[in-house]
């Protein structure tokens, strides 16, 4: 019998939950800041090393080790007002324009192209398995089973947090991929299209999070309107924030509630004068 001095050997299926058990005690040194994916804002760039070493010395306390050539840094900037002044680039710390976070793809301005050409070419792959068990005899049955439990769950990974960032391009190819899954029989043609599995998506992550305070994503909701007068029957009592960005998961759901309000604004008054 020997002593370890290491914890968890790397690739083990328990690795990836001790380390989370281990982050549990990881706070930063600037609270505008998040742990493990370091978030800092441009207003608090001089506080990069004094992170870093935060986050040394907390690897060192639980056994660990901060691989500095294995962590990347990627400065993000909008396309339409990109950042002029870079800071130094910190010390054997790779700077690289295209990061990849929990499964998603992101560039530095924030472009999802990347990702779905990822997806796209996961998903390729994925029906040649298909046609290989389509040879050996399996039925259309169960590889439409399989095509929603392997392929379209890729598809729609993360869909809430990235779906905001696409352009219409990302749309169309993805569009344009599942047409050719109805062609090889694995979709059937009259099933939703991409767009209308992620509306769906959306809508049912915004109502569990309304229906749970206990939510990891409350913390990050708007506040919520406080009136006397009656007002018509809404989904929610959320107060649209100021931000006004499309993108974001929570603005795209509360502009859709004021969209479908107008609208049937527009249809009620349409009826009365017709009559």
């Amino acid at each position: 019998m020997l002593d370890i001095s290491a914890s968890i050997i790397q690739g083990s299926a328990v690795g990836p939950v001790s380390y989370v058990i281990n982050t549990g005690d990881l706070a930063t040194v600037v609270q505008v800041c998040d742990d493990t994916y370091i978030i800092i804002p441009a207003s608090n760039v001089q506080h990069r090393e004094a992170e870093l070493e935060h986050v040394t010395q907390w690897a060192q306390a639980n056994n660990l080790k901060l691989n500095r050539t294995k962590s990347v840094e990627v400065i993000f900037s909008s396309r339409r007002k990109p950042q002029e002044f870079h800071p130094p680039k910190l010390l054997e710390i790779c700077r690289v324009t295209t990061i990849t976070i929990l499964g998603v793809t992101l560039t530095s301005h924030f472009s999802i192209s990347e990702h779905v050409t990822d997806i796209i070419s996961k998903c390729a792959q994925s029906l040649y398995a298909l046609k290989v068990l389509r040879c050996h005899g399996m039925g259309d049955d169960a590889l439409m089973i399989i095509f929603r439990s392997v392929v379209l769950a890729k598809i729609l990974y993360a869909s809430p947090a990235w779906w905001g960032f696409a352009n219409s391009s990302d749309k169309q190819r993805l569009e344009a991929f599942m047409r050719r899954c109805v062609r090889l029989d694995f979709y059937r043609q009259d099933d939703c299209t991409v767009d209308q599995l992620v509306a769906d998506l959306d809508d049912g992550l915004f109502a569990a999070v309304l229906s749970n305070d206990q939510h990891v994503l409350c913390c990050i909701l708007p506040e919520r309107n406080t009136h006397s007068y009656s007002l018509r029957p809404r989904r929610h009592e959320i107060a649209s924030t100021t931000t006004r960005d499309s993108r974001n998961f929570f603005e795209r759901q509360l502009f859709k509630d004021m969209y479908c309000i107008q609208l049937r604004s527009v249809n009620c008054f349409s009826k009365i004068k017709v009559k």
